[in-house]
């Protein structure tokens, strides 16, 4: 029996994740959770060590995956303690408990530990982080290599999926405005278009890390950095013109050219994903057929109740 603890599975990615790993026959999937604790997960504080290191232990899973993490820009900006707590001392938790029952572990980073200045971006690829954000994650990186014996980093760009509400994606989050827009009387919504994004589907992404679970399994594990990114170079007010059209809504969108955010946020991140392509790694789903199995489960109802 192969085991694999899945630490954040009740995120965006986590659910994806576990979703993709439970057809896996042979397979026992563990999942915690924090800010959302269902019946099929066991709640725990990252922060936690000695609850981190009791869980591990009872469990003693062959690989970790680190899924949970303080992923809002704008959040780690304004509170950089918490930022770390989430993003590297708990990396380095997880992977010193794993090390004591030898297990792999793969931790997720971003693309925004580079400052989008020269891409596309290889895993060996020089980090310049412009945010808090970048910084913690590339911290979490260090951590993670400094103290697992068996590692891996997989660095994602913007992703989107499955939601349980509007804002838990940056993509979705844009719905309730580009919504408004169309409405009688609406305000046109502006939307950036400077920073240039490509957004990733969840789904792929744990299409992705079973693939490179199955390569641990089978004795052949991956260690350093690894990426993986969608193809679709866009930028938030091309996003929202794609959403609108699967909405089929008439919204009224203004494009921003010059960046606003009060956290800056680098302009092209692109990440390439050829180490993980050279081991036959890897799935793309085209954004407009993965936005609308987004939209069809999670449909618009006219109102924000759900964000």
């Amino acid at each position: 029996m192969f085991k694999v603890a899945v630490i954040g599975g009740s995120g965006l990615l986590g659910r994806a994740l576990v979703d993709e790993l439970a057809r896996e026959t042979g397979w026992q999937i563990f999942s915690t959770s924090f800010s959302r604790p269902s019946p099929e997960s066991v709640t725990l504080d990252i922060r936690d060590g000695q609850a981190v290191r009791q869980f591990i232990d009872r469990v003693a899973p062959h690989a970790v995956v680190i899924a949970a993490a303080e992923r809002r820009p704008d959040v780690c900006e304004h509170d950089p303690a918490l930022a770390r707590a989430l993003n590297v001392d708990a990396v380095r938790t997880i992977a010193a408990a794993a090390n004591h029952c030898g297990a792999w572990t793969l931790s997720l980073s971003t693309d925004y530990v580079f400052d989008g200045t020269h891409p596309p971006y290889r895993h060996d690829s020089a980090p310049a982080p412009l945010n808090a954000y970048g910084h913690s994650k590339l911290d979490g990186e260090r951590a993670l290599s400094e103290t697992a014996e068996r590692g891996c980093v997989l660095r994602l760009p913007l992703l989107y999926g499955p939601i349980v509400s509007w804002s838990e994606s940056a993509v979705t989050s844009l719905v309730p405005a580009i919504a408004a827009s169309a409405a009688p009387n609406g305000q046109p919504a502006t939307m950036d278009a400077w920073a240039i994004r490509y957004p990733t589907y969840t789904p792929d992404v744990a299409f992705v890390i079973r693939q490179m679970l199955e390569w641990h399994a089978n004795g052949e594990t991956i260690s350093g950095i690894v990426q993986w990114s969608g193809d679709e170079p866009m930028t938030k007010y091309e996003i929202a013109v794609r959403l609108a059209e699967a909405l089929q809504l008439d919204a009224h969108l203004t494009p921003q050219r010059t960046p606003i955010d009060a956290t800056p946020r680098p302009h092209n991140c692109h990440l390439a994903s050829s180490r993980l392509e050279a081991l036959g790694i890897g799935r793309r789903t085209p954004f407009d057929a993965a936005i609308r199995e987004v939209l069809t489960a999670f449909p618009w109802r006219g109102d924000s109740s759900a964000a």
